[in-house]
């Protein structure tokens, strides 16, 4: 225990865990080791969109106690990142950043929002293009691009979602992807790519690559080229595979892509619960040398089930069977050796291609190559930078131990739960934090506070986990019994 804390309150004094990733050619790159890196995510907005701007100051990294509650799960999850929908640049996000960062957790940031005047509509996008909503993109970016675990910025997130949609939008879409890359060459000390996350139509999903990752006039340095191509994909369901998930249509679809390319959201849903068997081949040789990883959908549960964990009102947390099944998957693979494959010589990868109406296949898909140019102030703002701009920096925490309580559906506890700080120049991988359960309950317990009905559901097996029995107070066991039948 006494090296426990200790070990406690050397991270808190640690600056930096990760290591800022690069892009070189179609890989992300650790600099620090020159190997390729994996994403390991989960999507993460609690709330889900519709929460996002009805609660004056909050969002998703804006909690300190939260977080730490998050970024603990997680790390016992084994995620390396997490990606975030909707932030209101002018809350500070230095604690949370911070916590996520010790945790070895990347932030992957969509730079719009729901709320009227803060993204790029689908349907006549040049409504929506003007000063002011660049101005917002922008200061997310001033919010987030001092931490080192930002690692991408998303243009934009499923605006093309039809045929219909990909006539108009795409020069707009480019052009919003080139504004932020020229903004964030002119205030960030380091590049931060910047990229598009796409609706998985199969029947523009390519015109959609080709459209964004093309160059103008062979200029392999096209500002409005994007860093990144990722997709939200559905496609492999329970029991699937390679081929019959189409994985393998993927596969060979975004072979020689000059970007890298992966899931920005994958874990369809039905059959439910789900089993993740997708994952052994997302992280696999089939799929390794194209994708680099992929982002699961998602953290908290709402009434589209996709949730890895169900959140009480008092911030309480149980672990769904997702949960258990998906840290079983990433537990069965190597991901030391995952993450340490090396990264190839710079410049020595496939080259964008040149921008050209035979990309294009589908009939209504835009071949205007020809971008809007800034609306007016724009530019100024470019230049000189967002007025009264948010600004973010690495703090110490004191304490990373989490306050509220987690516990599996069968009313086990994890006990002492807290991020552990990694050091520096390291992210997570699975079995970097394994959390202690207590037993669990019997299905009918006294306490004090009364008899409990029966356990929720047993959890499926987790492969990655080593629980411990600890023998809790009756009455703190009762209560968080009663508390775990009423959430499930």
């Amino acid at each position: 225990m006494l090296i426990y804390l200790a070990l406690l309150a050397l991270g808190a004094t640690l600056a930096n865990a990760v290591p800022s990733l690069e892009v070189v050619d179609n890989y992300f790159v650790n600099p620090a080791t020159n190997t390729r890196f994996q994403i390991v995510g989960v999507a993460y907005q609690p709330g889900g969109s519709s929460a996002y701007g009805t609660q004056a100051g909050v969002d998703p990294l804006s909690d300190k106690d939260i977080c730490l509650r998050d970024a603990a799960i997680l790390q016992v999850l084994g995620a390396n990142a997490i990606r975030v929908y909707n932030l209101n640049p002018d809350l500070n996000h230095d604690e949370c950043a911070s916590i996520f960062n010790a945790a070895g957790i990347y932030m992957l940031l969509d730079v719009n929002s729901p709320l009227p005047g803060e993204s790029l509509t689908s349907v006549e996008p040049y409504k929506s293009y003007y000063a002011a909503y660049l101005n917002r993109t922008f200061a997310v970016v001033e919010a987030f691009k001092e931490y080192p675990n930002t690692l991408a910025f998303f243009s934009g997130n499923e605006v093309m979602d039809d045929e219909t949609t990909s006539t108009w939008v795409p020069p707009y879409m480019r052009a919003v992807t080139r504004d932020i890359k020229n903004y964030v060459a002119a205030h960030s000390k380091r590049p931060i790519p910047v990229g598009y996350s796409a609706a998985d139509v199969r029947n523009i999903l390519f015109d959609t690559w080709n459209y964004f990752q093309c160059v103008e006039n062979g200029d392999q340095k096209d500002m409005s080229k994007v860093d990144l191509f990722a997709l939200n994909s559905y496609s492999w369901c329970g029991n699937s595979s390679f081929t019959e998930s189409g994985y393998n249509v993927l596969v060979e679809g975004f072979t020689g892509s000059s970007v890298p390319v992966f899931y920005s959201e994958f874990g369809c849903n039905n059959p439910a619960p789900r089993n993740f068997s997708e994952v052994s081949t997302i992280y696999g040789s089939q799929m390794t040398g194209v994708f680099s990883g992929g982002i699961v959908y998602e953290y908290t549960q709402g009434v589209n089930e996709f949730g890895l964990v169900n959140i009480s009102s008092d911030g309480s947390v149980i672990l769904t069977s997702d949960f258990h099944s998906l840290k079983a998957q990433y537990a069965k693979l190597n991901f030391t050796q995952i993450q340490s494959t090396p990264a190839p010589k710079p410049g020595s990868g496939p080259k964008a291609p040149a921008c050209n109406p035979k990309l294009i296949t589908d009939d209504v898909f835009s071949t205007n190559f020809t971008l809007p140019v800034l609306p007016p102030g724009a530019k100024e703002i470019i230049q000189g930078g967002v007025s009264q701009a948010p600004s973010g920096k690495i703090v110490k925490i004191s304490d990373y131990s989490v306050k509220h309580t987690v516990a599996n559906a069968d009313g086990s506890v994890l006990v002492k739960l807290a991020v552990k700080p990694l050091p520096d120049n390291a992210f997570n991988i699975p079995g970097s934090n394994e959390a202690v359960s207590t037993a669990a309950p019997s299905p009918t317990t006294t306490a004090a506070t009364g008899t409990t009905s029966a356990p929720a559901p047993t959890q499926s097996k987790d492969a990655g986990s080593k629980p411990v029995a600890v023998v809790l107070p009756a009455v703190a066991m009762g209560a968080f019994a009663v508390l775990a039948g009423i959430a499930i």
